[in-house]
């Protein structure tokens, strides 16, 4: 059985020759167990890396050009560029994400002066909220840094990711997906304050249970989705909450201290927009804790609690998500289930019994396509490391 790493390189072969140093690499997608929404309210997040993600293939030229070719999008062929036509532009569709961390290098003082060829093979669901965007950042960063020799640290990839997407692609994203990426560690997720990037690697030991990930096949794109709305009905909430309390961001509220000041803004909207930012911000704070104390029914509780206050006061699920996570429920030995990522179609993380996965994925799975008219397809994950060179 050939290897997707194999797949890659023979791939490159037969697209760009054998000769030269061909390098492989490999950086993870992440799933958020809880937090969601938090990271750019200046909470807490708690997202792990997986064993699935984007795999890269990867030679240096003598000359300025850039051949970019996915292996997901086939019929897109190779995208030449050059070094010298840095822009972001629409009808570029994926090559914007590596194009975007050449670009970011460049603007933190790492100018990259020599073109390559690249292939790249990623095992995540496309759209599916598990971050396959992110992945594509950090390894394309991970190669930039190795090919060429640039020194920079995985939490500095992360920043550079992120910037990436901010500045090049007009993706208003927090730090999340590039941080849990780029510092994945097996078996731990890590618990990120994303105000002051202070984290702690948190063992994710789910004994006699299995991460189960469902795709909802909607398809949604983060830049055109509602995602930066839900973000600027953050800002004008917590500029209207500063008039009264002294915050750097919802954050660093008490879910106390936002009852206390709540009435200070006056649109509704905004004010359950920033009830949610406070009260999951705790939440994932207490479902660390419920960790530590061994406590998984609790942890599975706050995730529940999590998906109802993104469903009616964030309003970022959506039937398909909601179909996923309300069938999940009725299941026996699913501990936890809740949606994950931005919301609007994408994906449902659930804790499941090691003898209720097999049910679990039957009956919700025909529960769904019965309701929403097409299938969602079901991941059993493990929880993975941050971006290697393979070869």
């Amino acid at each position: 059985m050939i290897t997707e790493r194999e797949r890659v390189r023979e791939t490159f072969e037969n697209l760009f020759g054998s000769e030269g140093e061909i390098r492989l690499y490999f950086a993870p997608g992440r799933v958020n167990m809880i937090g969601e929404h938090t990271d750019y309210n200046g909470g807490h997040v708690f997202p792990c890396a997986l064993t699935i993600g984007t795999y890269a293939a990867a030679r240096k030229r003598t000359d300025r050009k850039l051949r970019l070719y996915s292996m997901n999008f086939e019929k897109r062929g190779v995208t030449e560029s050059s070094l010298d036509e840095l822009t972001y532009q629409e009808e570029a569709g994926w090559t914007n994400y590596p194009k975007g961390m050449i670009w970011a290098f460049g603007e933190k003082g790492m100018k990259v002066e020599q073109g390559f060829d690249l292939v790249l093979f990623g095992n995540i669901p496309n759209a599916s909220g598990l971050s396959s965007s992110a992945s594509v950042e950090i390894v394309t960063g991970f190669l930039l840094k190795d090919l060429f020799g640039f020194e920079v640290s995985n939490q500095e990839l992360a920043l550079i990711g992120q910037y990436s997407e901010n500045r090049f692609n007009g993706v208003n994203c927090g730090i999340m997906d590039q941080f849990a990426i780029a510092m994945g560690r097996a078996d731990h997720a890590i618990f990120l304050d994303t105000a002051t990037l202070k984290y702690e690697y948190a063992p994710l030991s789910l004994a006699g249970a299995k991460i189960v990930i469902a795709c909802s096949n909607k398809k949604r794109g983060l830049g055109d989705s509602k995602y930066n709305e839900r973000r600027s009905e953050c800002e004008s909430a917590l500029a209207a909450l500063q008039k009264a309390v002294k915050i750097d961001s919802l954050g660093d509220l008490t879910e106390e201290q936002f009852e206390q000041y709540k009435d200070v803004i006056s649109d509704e909207v905004q004010r359950r927009r920033a009830k949610h930012a406070v009260y999951e911000n705790q939440r994932t704070v207490q479902a660390v804790k419920a960790l530590a104390d061994n406590d998984v029914e609790r942890f599975g509780g706050l995730m529940n609690a999590s998906h109802v206050s993104l469903r009616d006061d964030y309003e970022v699920t959506g039937i398909e998500l909601d179909t996923l996570v309300e069938e999940a429920w009725k299941i026996d030995g699913v501990i936890g289930s809740r949606m994950t990522g931005a919301g609007f179609g994408g994906c449902t993380v659930s804790i499941v019994k090691d003898e209720a996965v097999d049910a679990f994925i039957a009956q919700v799975g025909a529960a769904y396509e019965k309701k929403i008219g097409y299938a969602a397809d079901f991941y059993v994950v493990e929880i993975g490391d941050g971006p290697v060179r393979l070869a």
